[in-house]
């Protein structure tokens, strides 16, 4: 046996006397409290984790009488008996028994000779039911009678047993049966149950261990103080004492520390076992990859994750990688892939478990949420993907078709969740359709050691985990300010020919301004896959620092991932790098969304988009949806110049013209005093058209949540809305750009000639930026508000394709084309839906609803392409299936996917 293989059995030795004491008075506590779920699932799941492991060192004895005593348990916790006072002394027994073989695997390597048959008879008997142990009563009287006969013993025959009530009675413990033994036995008991394992370590309290490590910083604050003493006085008595006061407290240090650490790959020891065996039992062939195994975790962290960890990893071999003739049939290697990798980002530690299976099945985890009551069927109808994948973390959800050692009992993801959220961590899963699926786990890093960049802004001490530095950039002199450009308001920095945003940690957390404008120091970093520079003061130099938790009253700031005590005995707050860049903007999004709790359901009266914001003349805030902009430019004056009655440009090989914003909007006002150079300029095209107009000032791009919005009758504008706390008008494209040139809307023809387009939707706001947008395409446009008016804009003539969105009023896009198919002249119109986002677009009810194609409301491009593609196919009515769903159409395309 391998020094590895006697660690892992070392480690299942000292947990499992732990855990059998633990359960002694468990099961005590539950027979005062029966009905304590909390108490009973504690015991189930003390129970399971023995046998799991039992199994996988491939301890046949201890594996069996625990799986029989886990059924048990399981009837208890699924409420189909209770416990009565002989059933607590069978489980009692089991305790007793693996005491026993524990003993005799610590002593010899082996379990014994004794394979507690009868114990495992009587526990085998008390999990069945009632039908099942008369029948076997019954089997048992006929074989006895048979025997009778056969021998001719003339005996007064023995009475059938009757049936036994609801539920089973559980047979006598065996020291009942034997009472002149048990003396003996209790003596063994006691003998065996001293474990040299469990003697030679001890676990201390948590708490201890943070005073000590409290105790240690003092200790530090004191040493500092007397070397800086020594320094001054220059004692030479004084200057021995205090370095080897100076040595001894950095040894302190230094074991208390590492009383708390333990690298992971203590734990990931046994988990080559555990996909080895798993992997046999289950006919599959399976690869394990484990990188990280250095990362270095708090010990109380490590043991919070080893149940969880083990989990998931059993449970990737057994739903996630197919047997090898599902692999070979779906053009796979025979071979599955599992791998871990665990890594320290953004000050917290990242657990990653994946496979290359099959993924999981999104309809039969709907299904499953079905049948056990969990939803409605409607419901489940409405989810998005990832909130039926989340689905899976519900109590007791399980998809496994039978019950087996490996899964089924319904241990699920449930428990997985629980541990990880007790120790302030965060679950994700990400499912792959046949191509598999991975857990990421983030988990905090307590007093975890990991190298640091110590930085300074404000005239305050920081650290950033090196984990997320990329590279240190130094700008120095007078060029360093010009280095530093600002695009939609945001600063960046042209870094080897590619944008790098930047914030500054002095304006992100509020500090004081640095007076030195010499140079710029820019750390650059990444989080979650993205990259930004971090302006700071100075950049001092890399250390190994011990992350201590942020007290309850600073939880809230995220921007901090905890604190650390530098060598002079200070506090230097450590930056959480996400949440650095979400506070300043660089990075889209919150930590929620992150976490996927920012999906929420957009509401019939409200639109969220992307809004490019810019000034002109005497507005001060105008706004255009984004999805209209080709791209945003700056040109020289000198580059502009004068033909066909108006200002133009040369510009990628073609000839814009340009057209000034204010005099449109303002024709009769005075030109301004002076134009700025460069031109800030927003390009619009359409195809083979393109115009740029000139604006004052490109302001910046916001996604917003429009909730109020009033329409406008002056020339140029749609209305005014509130956005980013602020009025803004928004501006009507149409006159503007017929301004510019008449050929925009005439000079292309093409399919949108004379095309009539109907634009459904309950809000004013909504169908005024959906029709400047067709408009502009050259459709003709009709709008309405409800059912009713789109029925009365198709009554004069037929449209040749209706735009209408999900949510329409009353009964949304569906009763709409109700109506429409029910009518002969209506019968082969298309109708185009808009969904208020992608995800919309992707649930069941979407699909069936008979429309032929839907598209995201403020997607242009794709609900202009949409409309052509439907309008061309007017003719061919032939081409609608039975589920109002043409060859082609985009929604078919999706459901493929």
């Amino acid at each position: 046996m391998s020094d590895q293989e006697q660690e892992v059995i070392r480690e299942f030795l000292v947990e499992s006397h732990e855990n059998l004491a633990r359960l002694d008075q468990e099961l005590v506590d539950l027979e005062k409290n029966p009905k304590d779920a909390k108490l009973l699932a504690s015991i189930f799941r003390t129970v399971h984790t023995i046998k799991g492991t039992s199994g996988f060192l491939a301890f046949s004895t201890l594996e069996r009488i625990t799986h029989q005593a886990e059924s048990v348990l399981s009837q208890l916790r699924d409420g189909k008996r209770e416990l009565t006072a002989p059933l607590a002394s069978l489980i009692l027994e089991t305790i007793d028994a693996t005491r026993k073989v524990l003993a005799s695997i610590e002593a010899n390597g082996t379990e014994g000779p004794d394979k507690f048959q009868d114990l495992w008879d009587r526990l085998r008997l008390a999990a069945q039911s009632p039908a099942e142990v008369k029948t076997q009563q019954v089997k048992t009287q006929q074989v006895k009678t048979q025997e009778v006969k056969t021998q001719e013993v003339k005996t007064q025959p023995q009475p059938a047993t009757p049936p036994p009530p609801t539920p089973a009675p559980v047979p006598e413990p065996a020291e009942t049966k034997n009472p002149g033994e048990r003396a003996e036995d209790k003596k063994a008991d006691d003998e065996l149950g001293k474990s040299a394992a469990a003697d030679a370590n001890i676990r201390v309290a948590v708490g201890l261990l943070d005073k000590l490590m409290d105790l240690v910083g003092e200790l530090v604050l004191t040493r500092n103080q007397i070397l800086q003493y020594n320094v001054e006085r220059e004692d030479a008595a004084l200057n021995a004492t205090s370095q080897r006061l100076n040595l001894i407290t950095s040894e302190l240090q230094e074991g208390v520390m590492k009383t708390r650490m333990q690298p992971i790959g203590m734990l990931w020891n046994k988990l080559p076992r555990v996909v080895r065996d798993t992997a046999v039992s289950l006919g599959k062939q399976i690869r394990l990859e484990m990188d990280g195994a250095e990362t270095e975790l708090d010990r109380t962290i490590i043991e919070a994750i080893k149940d969880p960890l083990v989990h998931l990893v059993r449970n990737s071999c057994d739903h996630g990688i197919e047997t090898p003739e599902a692999r070979i049939k779906a053009g796979k290697p025979p071979q599955g892939r599992l791998a871990l990798r665990a890594y320290h980002e953004g000050g917290q530690v990242n657990l990653e478990i994946s496979d290359d299976g099959a993924g999981i099945d999104l309809a039969r985890v709907k299904q499953k949420a079905v049948e056990k009551g969990i939803l409605r069927r409607e419901q489940v109808d409405s989810l998005s993907d990832r909130e039926a994948l989340n689905l899976i973390f519900q109590p007791g959800f399980s998809t496994a078709k039978t019950v087996t050692n490996v899964s089924g009992r319904g241990v699920g993801l449930d428990v997985v969740k629980s541990h990880i959220e007790k120790i302030g961590g965060v679950v994700d899963i990400i499912s792959r359709p046949g191509e598999g699926a991975s857990v990421k786990i983030k988990i905090p890093l307590t007093l975890a050691i990991i190298p640091g960049l110590v930085v300074t802004s404000g005239g305050e001490r920081f650290v950033i985990p090196q984990v997320s530095l990329l590279e240190l950039i130094r700008l120095e002199g007078d060029s360093s300010g010009k280095h530093i450009e600002y695009v939609h308001g945001t600063p960046v920095y042209r870094r080897r020919g590619s944008l790098l945003p930047i914030a500054y940690l002095n304006r992100v957390l509020g500090l004081k301004a640095s007076a030195d404008g010499e140079a710029v120091n820019v750390v650059v970093l990444q989080a979650e896959d993205k990259q930004f520079g971090l302006v700071v003061d100075g950049i001092n130099d890399t250390q190994e620092i011990v992350v201590k938790p942020l007290g309850k009253q600073l939880k809230g700031l995220t921007v901090y991932a905890g604190a650390t005590i530098m060598g002079d005995g200070r506090v230097a707050l450590i930056l959480d790098v996400l949440g650095v860049g979400q506070r300043s903007g660089v990075l889209a999004g919150s930590r929620e969304q992150a976490r996927g709790a920012g999906e929420q359901k957009a509401q019939s009266r409200t639109d969220q988009q992307r809004l490019l914001l810019f000034r002109a003349g005497s507005f001060q805030r105008l706004a255009v949806p984004l999805s209209l902009v080709a791209r945003l430019e700056e040109f020289a004056l000198s580059s502009i110049e004068h033909a066909g009655g108006g200002d133009v440009v040369q510009y990628r090989n073609r000839i814009l013209p340009l057209l000034a914003l204010q005099s449109v909007l303002e024709p009769g006002a005075p030109p301004p005093a002076q134009t700025a150079d460069p031109v800030q300029v927003v390009v619009f095209n359409d195809g083979d058209r393109s115009v740029g107009v000139v604006v004052d000032q490109i302001l910046d791009v916001a996604e917003e949540t429009v909730t109020a919005c009033e329409k406008s009758a002056r020339k140029g504008f749609l209305g005014s809305a509130v956005v980013g706390k602020r009025v803004t008008d928004f501006l009507d494209l149409n006159p503007v750009l017929q301004a510019a040139r008449e050929s925009w809307f005439s000079g292309g023809g093409g399919c949108a000639a004379g095309k009539r387009i109907v634009v459904a939707d309950g809000s004013a706001f909504s169908r005024s930026l959906i029709r400047s947008g067709l408009e502009m395409a050259g459709y003709q446009v009709s709008e309405a508000a409800n059912m009713d008016q789109a029925l009365r804009a198709l009554e004069p003539q037929p449209a040749d394709v209706v735009v209408a969105s999900l949510n329409l009023p009353p009964d949304g896009c569906s009763g709409l084309i109700g109506v429409m198919r029910g009518r002969p002249e209506w019968a082969n119109i298309p109708v185009l839906a808009l969904a208020e986002s992608a995800e919309q677009i992707n649930t069941a009810a979407v699909r069936t609803a008979g429309f032929q194609d839907c598209q995201p409301k403020f997607d242009r491009e794709a609900m202009l392409a949409s409309i052509a593609r439907l309008s061309s196919a007017l003719a061919t009515a032939g081409r609608v299936c039975a589920g109002g769903v043409p060859e082609g159409s985009s929604v078919g395309a999706r459901e493929e996917s």
